[in-house]
């Protein structure tokens, strides 16, 4: 299926691994040009390969998006190397793990700043230029606990929540002026920050790392989880045209564990 994504220029936050860096190469396989940032310098060596692989173009750049300079910075170079903007993918690494009375205050202002926060820095950067084309697709990949709250994640169950609130309110209001907006909300998938959090529950449980992940592989209905290539096929077509009245939409992309009739 042709999803319509040949020179589309894309920008995708926190691409050097995991999620972001799977988006990255998935909108490269359709042959859309690329804009790619995270707060780590393997940005470059993300931005090496993809361009190597794909032999697509690819402008990369360290930039922290909890900062607004760094994101402001960032949109500026995209748009003077491709001179306009089609889609933009929030992406970014997920707060630190804890129970609510283990976190501190310096915490959730951190939470903010790293998934709030950079949201509306990206947004209030991009959604200029989109409106100027009259068109563009924006997706913030969250988490599926914005439905489901997960244990000892009370940072990440508040503040993506705020975020998905944020995204359904640019729907109502872009919308009219050509701009999709949608968010994907991922379950547990073959990354590093979920390797991390069995690692937490470990520590916390007594337990090991691998017989915490058996216990949440047991509580997916399609019994495994995700890979980061389904992740990426998965929000390349929810951007894309091929989606184009899909519109103030949460995907949930998560095997089925969320209980929630709706």
């Amino acid at each position: 299926m042709d999803l319509g994504l040949k020179d589309r220029v894309t920008l995708v936050t926190g691409a050097s691994r995991g999620l972001g860096r799977a988006a990255a190469e998935a909108f490269a396989t359709e042959g859309a040009r690329l804009a790619i940032c995270s707060h780590s310098p393997a940005i470059e060596t993300a931005a090496d390969e993809i361009r190597s692989k794909f032999g697509q173009p690819v402008m990369a750049m360290q930039a922290d998006v909890g900062e607004q300079a760094d994101v402001d910075r960032f949109v500026a170079a995209a748009v003077e190397a491709y001179g306009r903007i089609d889609i933009l993918i929030i992406n970014g690494g997920g707060p630190k793990p804890g129970p609510f009375l283990e976190v501190k205050v310096e915490d959730w202002e951190a939470a903010v700043r790293l998934a709030l926060m950079s949201s509306v820095y990206l947004c209030y950067a991009v959604v200029p230029h989109m409106l100027r084309q009259k068109s563009g697709s924006i997706v913030a990949s969250q988490s599926y606990s914005v439905k489901q709250p997960i244990e000892n994640l009370v940072l990440s169950n508040s503040v993506r929540v705020a975020v998905v609130g944020l995204m359904k309110s640019l729907a109502n209001e872009l919308g009219p002026k050509g701009i999709r907006v949608n968010s994907i909300h991922p379950g547990w998938t073959a990354t590093e920050r979920v390797v991390h959090l069995f690692e937490d529950r470990a520590r916390r449980a007594g337990t090991t790392p691998e017989g915490e992940a058996e216990k949440i592989i047991r509580s997916v209905p399609l019994g495994r989880l995700a890979t980061v290539e389904e992740y990426g096929r998965t929000v390349a077509w929810l951007a894309s045209p091929a989606a184009s009245f899909v519109h103030g939409h949460g995907l949930f992309l998560e095997g089925g564990i969320v209980q929630a009739a709706l």
